[in-house]
């Protein structure tokens, strides 16, 4: 998800936020870190001794000894911060799908110098961030061919449109015709592309290309569809949504489609919400009257007084089917309604269908849900409706080292209607209020979550909170004002010697808290040895490569000094936990992605809002990659590695 942005004095993402919507006084994550490690081992940022017993049996956190071993072939590259995009030696990178791409058979090429909302729904979006690559033929392991679909995150006008010299000045003189630029330019893209012996390339003429938007027709499945609280004048049976937005992080489906997570949705907004009905739920999701965009100005469903249920429509995993460009996309709603992060699904050892999310805002909770029936290839597509039949469950983080896993089903425990909850579907709708009554842990801005195919182990990433003051800390190591973030790594139980991810009762342990092991203050720890460029900070989306390596991209590493880029270790053996550095974006930009071929021989990454710094805007980015040309902006673009010997990457 996007951290660094400049504009200002509005806020493009609730993450920066000076007062986070979460009011629960529940537990935080690193108070629980704090119930395991010493004091004085804090005090004194001695993980090594400390940590590997105390937060957790085979954890193996340690500062900084003087060497250790790794599985690893590529020659990392330095810490840097300028305008290009870096990778090692053998190694190629080219942009093959860049903003304002023309995608759908007779799009008009990108013109620089014009901005038109016809155009731009048939081109590539704006601010790509989750990638994933669907081979072709489906069902095949092709690595040559195949779909790539990629999410369009969110929009910067300042970037998009000369004359603005910045955010606040864009969102002042945002027009309408500006603004279904803006909405063409979100959601999702869908495209063919093959690799030939030049190197990837779009096929632009291809069946499958296909722009979703905000003015796509989507379908409200599950227990929400069809309550009153969705009901709007556009749709008054509350099943029929216009769009999607603020496309995050995602994940994909054994039946062979995609999920996309609509993360910051109460950014777009405006309205007083103060006098609805929805007052309190709107304030729990940070909808406050104060938009990062101007669309309620033209558009009455971005009014929250006008349409006080239409955010209610938002903030909900999507379903894609990409080898279907007439398919309509659904909303699941029985997997709840926050700032989606991500979307991983795991076919458990008992056949049910699990799917782990995040709620990234600081403060906020993991979540995942498990379905009712069980998973059957023989259905196919039809397999989407166990997305619509089961639990949602919130974790809990003990400070004994379990994790307790906690339902969110009306008429338990508190979520009844005396607190407010008169049917599954406010549930639902309310999933961060539920998470509060139940006291689930708030975490630091709960990012990524993906599950190991080698061992069933599940990686929460934890992105940052500089948020959280000391005296809200009742032991040490919690590290207060967290800028630097941290994985955990959660073991299920088994059950017939498979992971049973549908068990209410897991294991957690630290796997990597971020930062410089060089500076004691920040209580870094990894695996062993880091170089002084193996250490990161800022952690966001990760992604395994077909032999179990853990990738981990970083968003707001800049914050520190350096490129947020991609850094990649071993989860178990003599490497687990220590990180080495293969890509560093171009300065202003985040890496988002990643995703592997299935032979491992392309890696794709996004790179979002590049050149996009405090002070800079469409005349003016601090890069103009990739293209480097005068009068060209800035273009957020995907781009395919590839090993030069024709390998693996990283091995």
């Amino acid at each position: 998800m996007t951290d660094r942005h400049y504009r200002m004095p509005v806020s493009i993402n609730n993450e920066d936020d000076a007062n986070p919507s979460n009011p629960s006084a529940g537990p935080s994550m690193t108070d629980l870190i704090a119930q395991r490690v010493s004091r004085r081992t804090a005090l004194k940022g001695l993980l090594a001794s400390a940590a590997i017993g105390a937060i957790g049996a085979g954890t193996g956190l340690v500062s900084r000894p003087a060497k250790a071993a790794m599985g690893l072939s590529f020659e990392e590259i330095p810490h840097a911060y300028d305008e290009n995009l870096h990778i090692p030696a053998g190694y190629t990178a080219n942009p093959i799908l860049r903003w304002g791409e023309p995608i759908i058979a007779g799009a008009p090429d990108f013109d620089a110098a014009a901005r038109d909302a016809a155009a731009q729904a048939q081109q590539f979006g704006y601010n790509n961030d989750f990638v994933h690559f669907a081979p072709l033929p489906e069902g095949s392991d092709a690595s040559d061919h195949g779909l790539l679909v990629v999410n369009h995150e969110y929009t910067d006008a300042h970037m998009i449109f000369p004359g603005f010299a910045d955010g606040k000045a864009a969102l002042e003189g945002t027009t309408a015709e500006m603004a279904a630029y803006e909405q063409a330019a979100h959601g999702l893209s869908v495209v063919e592309i093959k690799k030939e012996a030049s190197g990837w390339a779009l096929v632009k003429d291809s069946k499958f290309n296909r722009r979703i938007t905000l003015a796509t027709e989507m379908t409200l499945v599950g227990p929400v569809a069809g309550h009153d609280r969705v009901k709007t004048s556009a749709d008054a049976t509350g099943t029929k949504v216009l769009g999607t937005m603020n496309n995050c992080a995602g994940g994909w489906t054994p039946w062979g489609t995609i999920l996309s997570a609509e993360e910051n949705t109460h950014q777009y907004f405006g309205g007083d919400p103060s006098g609805t009905a929805e007052a309190a739920n709107a304030k729990r999701m940070g909808i406050k009257g104060e938009p990062s965009y101007a669309w309620g100005k033209f558009d009455d469903r971005f009014d929250i007084s006008k349409e006080p249920n239409e955010p209610n429509r938002f903030g909900w995993i999507i379903e894609v089917d990409p080898y279907d460009p007439a398919s309509t996309p659904v909303k699941h709603t029985a997997l709840g309604r926050f700032k989606h992060e991500a979307a991983t699904t795991v076919i458990n050892s008992d056949g049910r269908l699990v799917v782990y999310t995040g709620d990234d805002e600081r403060f906020e909770y993991v979540y995942k849900f498990v379905s009712n029936g069980t998973y059957d290839a023989a259905k196919g597509r039809a397999s989407s409706s166990l997305l619509d039949d089961g639990t949602l469950y919130v974790a809990k983080f003990d400070g004994d080292g379990n994790v307790t896993w906690m339902p969110l089903v009306h008429g338990e425990g508190e979520l009844t209607a005396a607190n407010g909850f008169n049917s599954q579907a406010d549930v639902l709708i309310e999933a961060r209020r539920a998470g509060d009554l139940l006291g689930a842990t708030k975490m630091d801005r709960p990012e990524d979550i993906e599950t190991s195919d080698k061992t069933g182990k599940v990686y929460v990433v934890l992105t940052k909170n500089d948020k959280r003051k000391a005296d809200d800390l009742n032991a040490a190591n919690t590290r207060a004002e967290n800028k630097w973030g941290h994985i955990v790594e959660m073991v299920p139980p088994t059950a017939g010697g498979k992971a049973d991810h549908a068990a209410t009762s897991f294991t957690w342990s630290a796997f990597i808290q971020a930062g410089n092991p060089d500076d004691v203050a920040q209580g870094a720890a990894y695996g062993g040895a880091v170089s002084q460029a193996g250490w990161f900070a800022n952690p966001d989306n990760v992604a395994f490569d077909a032999a179990g390596r853990l990738w981990i991209a970083t968003d707001g590493f800049p914050d520190h000094g350096v490129h947020d880029g991609l850094w990649v270790t071993e989860t178990e053996g003599e490497g687990r936990a220590i990180t080495r550095h293969f890509l560093g974006c171009p300065r202003g930009a985040e890496l988002c992605g990643p995703a592997f071929t299935p032979d491992g021989k392309t890696l794709f990454v996004a790179i979002q809002h590049p050149g996009e710094e405090k002070g800079a805007n469409f005349a003016a980015p601090s890069t103009r990659w990739p293209d480097f040309k005068d009068g060209m902006p800035a273009r957020p673009a995907v781009v395919a590695i590839t090993k030069d010997d024709g390998g693996e990457i990283g091995a």
